[in-house]
């Protein structure tokens, strides 16, 4: 992102929440470009090293709590694999900013060994993320990651977490039956790539049908999910697969689920009722919460930095850290960097909870 164009027409630097929509801290994205300039080289033994080693982990842990014949062993085990391939899976998220030149493989290594096994193909994610940056899109009626969650009734956070919970049900009807039908069946193919094929916030975003090397990527993911999720459900049917073993990778899929949708409750403020915003504003309505512990938890591969993420979108996840230390050492009191820093996942929850308590 070039912060010089941004910032050559925005308006004098001002304290955080002085402004409207179109206000930016000057200052405050000069300083985020300079002196992160020696962070944005992808460091390869990072990336190959963190996320697969993640994989085998949980993939191991999975086998474990399957083979296990104690719930004092097979508990530990499988919240053990939820947290590793939680890690290993939201790689997806670094592989929609990389850029591959400098990573070549990563992607493809990432679907087979990470994306197709756990029914979560790079595509659902890959140019839907990219509309949430878009300064056009972010937080209105267009951005695929985005609703006014704060500004509507409380029974939606609760709702907003139980989906998660029926996401390896709706993965398998996805690519182990609707998938391959959709072939053959135009009008379903349709339907299915415009409603169905995005890993989405607002319910009302349709996709576009994709084009160019993005489709033939498409094609390449979704097939080989496809077989995967195909091949475990008729080993399921056969009796090949005992049904108890089916019943703890959909348990540890849906905990991977479930700990990204509580993840992304507090990636926002929620607070936009669809105005166009500014850098500033959108990286004021995003959150950082800056302690390793327990925020690599349940925000991994650098996205307890996700306002801060929103300032550098092509930064790797391993120098968000850093680039968090530097930045908010060079800045002044007074400057808007700081509104976007909290201290813990629950102090945001409760501020999100209280927001819908208040609406009406």
């Amino acid at each position: 992102m070039r912060f010089d164009r941004l910032t050559a027409h925005a308006a004098a630097p001002r304290p955080a929440g002085v402004g409207g929509n179109d206000w930016e801290d000057r200052e405050m994205l000069r300083q985020a470009a300079l002196l992160t300039r020696d962070l944005h080289r992808p460091r390869p033994a990072i990336y190959w090293t963190d996320c697969f080693g993640s994989a085998a982990i949980g993939y191991a842990a999975m086998v474990g709590t399957m083979l296990s014949k104690s719930w004092l062993v097979g508990v530990p085990l499988a919240l053990l694999s939820v947290l590793a391939l939680y890690r290993a899976a939201l790689f997806i998220h670094e592989i929609t900013h990389l850029d591959h030149a400098r990573l070549p493989g990563f992607r493809v290594a990432w679907n087979l060994l990470v994306g197709m096994p756990l029914l979560l193909p790079s595509f659902l994610y890959e140019g839907i993320h990219a509309v949430h940056h878009s300064r056009v899109h972010y937080g209105t009626a267009g951005d695929p990651e985005y609703l006014p969650l704060a500004r509507m009734r409380p029974w939606t956070l609760p709702l907003f977490l139980l989906a998660a919970l029926f996401m390896p049900l709706l993965l398998f009807a996805r690519f182990g039956v609707l998938g391959p039908i959709s072939w053959f069946v135009p009008p379903l193919r349709r339907l299915l790539v415009a409603r169905l094929s995005a890993l989405e916030v607002n319910p009302a975003y349709v996709r576009p049908t994709p084009s160019g090397r993005f489709a033939q990527r498409w094609r390449w993911q979704e097939a080989g999910t496809s077989i995967v999720a195909v091949a475990i459900l008729s080993a399921l049917a056969l009796g090949i697969l005992p049904l108890d073993f089916f019943a703890i990778y959909c348990a540890i899929v849906a905990g991977v689920a479930l700990l990204n949708q509580t993840r992304t409750l507090v990636a926002h403020l929620w607070e936009n009722e669809g105005e166009q915003l500014s850098i500033t504003r959108q990286y004021l309505d995003s959150t950082n919460v800056a302690p390793a512990f327990p925020g690599a938890l349940w925000a991994p591969v650098g996205l307890r930095f996700h306002a801060l993420h929103h300032l550098l979108p092509r930064l790797p996840y391993h120098g968000l850290a850093e680039a968090h230390r530097r930045i908010s050492a060079a800045l002044p009191a007074g400057s808007a960097y700081g509104g976007a820093n909290y201290p813990s996942l629950r102090i945001l929850l409760r501020r999100l909870i209280a927001g819908t308590m208040s609406a009406r």
